[in-house]
């Protein structure tokens, strides 16, 4: 399961919701403030499209945290949303990091919580508890304030401080960008999860699976910083053979979890997607990049039911 984290924060939304819960509460910004960025990198990602005589549904990639530093709303990318009357993303989430710490209070109540009582202070090595408490205090946590949460939710906290250090964070990430964009042009916004039904699926696995993940993460958290620009990388330049590497390698060991993350969900989109072709419109549906790599992509399984898809060729050279 060797960088777990890094695959999770490419096939789901909920590391936003961990940044949010860790933020003060307060009125929400119109947009966020301007990165700084010592550099600025032209973006690629790859997208998709299915198409029948009066139906057009683009399937783009997303990175859900980012740090504001790639134009990848440009070009085909732009074209393809300028040309959509509906959103379709994995999850809707509230503009407001208020309003998401509200939505969020009772499902961390009810999943979350370790429901034996148990501590990760004697589930962990000492080492491991200590480079915990270390990671959390960088947003604002007391020690063993996670102490009584259950593994995937300390998980999916860590991925979320891990990416808020390199300045990648939920609102610059493509969902927003994309959300206030449509909004800007009252198009319809949908979604094909919930933050419950999420959730679940993490909530759903093994005890087992969920602590040596959590170890695993603690364990590798220098090479975690290292790791993620060089996904992002991958993913604004549109490299779906990188990408699918790397998600690989996050999840290789671990078929129950990969089906769980990535496979059943691609499989629930697809058969989403072809009832959604039985009615006109054009759609552009937006999910974690790491959904559209692979031998179980949401495009294989559109495959199998004889829906074809085509990538839409990029407009400029990757740089």
């Amino acid at each position: 399961m060797k960088k777990f984290l890094i695959g999770l924060l490419a096939a789901t939304t909920l590391a936003t919701t961990a940044q949010a819960q860790a933020q003060p509460q307060g009125p929400a910004a119109a947009a966020p403030a301007a990165p700084t960025c010592a550099q600025r990198h032209d973006g690629d990602p790859a997208m998709w499209v299915a198409r029948d005589d009066d139906t057009t549904i683009y399937l783009f990639g997303t990175f859900h945290l980012l740090d504001g530093c790639i134009d990848w709303f440009n070009d085909e990318v732009r074209e393809a949303f300028d040309r959509s009357n509906e959103l379709v993303m994995e999850i809707v989430l509230p503009d407001n990091p208020a309003e998401i710490q509200q939505a969020m209070m009772p499902l961390v109540t009810r999943y979350a919580v370790d429901p034996q009582g148990r501590k990760l202070s004697d589930r962990l090595s000492p080492d491991q508890y200590r480079a915990l408490n270390a990671a959390l205090a960088s947003v604002g946590a007391p020690a063993g304030a996670f102490d009584n949460f259950e593994p995937w939710f300390v998980n999916m906290t860590l991925a979320s401080v891990m990416a808020q250090r390199l300045g990648m964070t939920g609102e610059h990430g493509a969902e927003a960008v994309l959300k206030r964009a449509a909004a800007g042009r009252n198009m319809t916004i949908g979604a094909v999860e919930t933050i419950e039904g999420q959730i679940q699926m993490f909530d759903g696995l093994s005890d087992e699976a969920q602590l040596a993940m959590l170890r695993e993460t603690l364990d590798d958290m220098d090479e975690m910083q290292q790791v993620l620009p060089r996904m992002t990388a991958v993913w604004r330049t549109g490299d779906e053979a990188g990408l699918d590497r790397m998600m690989n390698e996050g999840l290789s060991g671990n078929a129950d979890l990969r089906r769980a993350l990535l496979g059943a969900r691609n499989e629930a989109w697809a058969e989403w997607i072809d009832e959604r072709m039985d009615r006109p419109g054009v759609v552009f549906m937006a999910v974690g990049a790491g959904h559209l790599s692979g031998s179980d992509s949401v495009q294989s399984f559109l495959a199998r039911r004889d829906i074809r898809t085509e990538r839409v060729p990029n407009q400029t050279p990757n740089r």
